[in-house]
């Protein structure tokens, strides 16, 4: 068994619980009653909950602290619904504009990925990971406003993005279908790959809400 720093302890044990409902949406998590729960400085408390923020479970405000992070249902779905649309639209755009080199270059950061899920690392960059290969993908499209707001909506989807990959047990799926839509890329097969993205994005939706409607069902138990 590997050793966990006392950090890493308070992570996994604050996040089983954010994600079990013991701390709703919006709920103010003190470092003085944690450390006291954990019989910790407020140190190892202050990295846990900046890795929980990192994976969007908590969210930091100034001169007010860390709270556990507000999760919408119809958001999510709102969000990731943009996505198709616009995804959709940039992938179909740019698949009969890609290069040799620009699909090499996918590939490169599609290795990178994969190096980071497989070892459980940089949990802070996959999602940066994520979306730096959808927008090497997207680039040939030459759209760059749609690109934009792409990119805005990346950033509002970040932590959705990080629940998924986490908690979803999807690693493996997201893996596979970021290889397939390379594959369908570089083959020039536009409707199958878009079709394939939108599964992709919608799928990833539905893994998430899942977590939250487990959550719910938790809450309303107490």
């Amino acid at each position: 068994m590997a050793f966990k720093t006392r950090s890493q302890y308070v992570a996994d044990d604050l996040r089983q619980r954010i994600l079990h409902g013991e701390f709703p949406g919006g709920t103010q998590l003190r470092q003085d009653s944690l450390a006291a729960d954990y019989d910790v400085s407020r140190i190892p408390v202050r990295e846990a909950l900046l890795t929980l923020e990192s994976e969007g479970l908590v969210e930091f405000y100034p001169h007010r602290g860390a709270f556990t992070t507000e999760l919408s249902v119809a958001k999510i779905r709102e969000l990731f619904d943009l996505r198709v649309l616009l995804e959709s639209h940039l992938l179909e755009q740019a698949i009969p504009n890609m290069t040799a080199s620009s699909l090499e270059h996918a590939a490169a950061i599609l290795a990178e990925y994969d190096a980071a899920l497989d070892s459980g690392s940089r949990i802070d960059n996959w999602s940066e990971y994520n979306y730096a290969f959808h927008e090497t993908l997207y680039a040939p499209a030459e759209l760059p406003e749609t690109i934009n707001l792409v990119a805005q909506l990346n950033t509002k989807c970040d932590r959705y993005i990080r629940m998924q990959l986490l908690y979803t047990q999807a690693i493996e799926k997201a893996e596979s279908e970021h290889h397939a839509l390379l594959t369908l890329s570089r083959e020039g097969q536009s409707r199958a790959a878009c079709e394939l993205l939108k599964r992709h994005i919608l799928e990833a939706c539905e893994g998430i809400v899942a977590v939250l409607e487990r959550r719910s069902v938790t809450q309303d138990d107490d």
